[in-house]
């Protein structure tokens, strides 16, 4: 019988490839910055939406006026809490990490795009002046995947080194050509091969390791069998998964 298309790493993955699909599958994370006022320093926890550069290195949109953003100006060390549990499960048995490193503001409007085709809300508010797109340069990470399974790792195992640039350049043409053109491949993959209900996903992003997806307000992943770093192995890959989900279907 044919086996489903993986939409997560397996359970014997890597600690750092862990890691990296939460990352890359979070919504919102916890992020941690250095409070700034009345002279003292605290620590500072706050709520905000993540995306992911085509390395696998968070993304946020913050405004100047928000404390966290004050925060980074004065000290730029961060720390993300993602939270990998499903719906169905106790909160403190799914995995999560804690991802400490940098932020610094980066201009670049493939980023941009980029996070705002994850998180369509945020298109009401990208243009203003005030609000700059930051980028997380990871230093190490602090894994719990399970019972026994704690792990600490160096930013070498995350393995979030620069991606594709011919992918990167590629994305939005793949984007817009799935959604415009193949809407109902998009809805076969998520169907057939990710178990997942529901009509309309639409591509919002690909990368070397696989494809994100949205519904409303859900937020989908699958994975690429071979890593893809252009637009040509991007389009074998997801011709791949159009005729395997076509098979399922018959």
């Amino acid at each position: 019988m044919e086996q489903p298309e993986p939409s997560g790493p397996p359970v014997a993955s890597a600690p750092g490839a862990i890691v990296k699909d939460l990352l890359r599958r979070a919504e919102t994370a916890a992020l941690a910055t250095t409070l700034q006022r009345d002279g003292a320093q605290a620590p500072y926890a706050s709520l905000v939406l993540i995306a992911c550069d085509h390395a696998g290195a968070p993304l946020l949109l913050l405004s100047d006026l928000a404390d966290h953003s004050k925060n980074i100006a004065a000290d730029p060390r961060v720390s993300l809490l993602v939270d990998g549990h499903g719906p169905e499960e106790e909160p403190l048995t799914g995995a999560r990490a804690s991802i400490q490193g940098r932020a610094a503001v980066v201009r670049d409007q493939g980023l941009l795009d980029r996070f705002v085709a994850r998180h369509p809300s945020a298109a009401t508010y990208a243009g203003f002046g005030d609000f700059r797109l930051y980028r997380v340069e990871p230093e190490a990470a602090h894994l719990v995947a399970g019972f026994g399974r704690i792990h600490w790792l160096d930013a070498e195992d995350l393995g979030i080194v620069p991606g594709p640039e011919a992918l990167a350049a590629a994305e939005s043409g793949i984007v817009a050509h799935m959604n415009e053109d193949h809407a109902d491949a998009l809805d076969l993959i998520a169907g057939r091969l990710l178990a997942l209900d529901g009509e309309g996903w639409r591509l919002t992003g690909v990368d070397p390791e696989g494809f994100d997806l949205r519904l409303g307000r859900r937020l989908a992943r699958g994975l690429f069998k071979k890593p893809v770093h252009d637009a040509e192995s991007c389009r074998v890959e997801l011709v791949r998964l159009t005729k395997a989900s076509r098979r399922r279907d018959a």
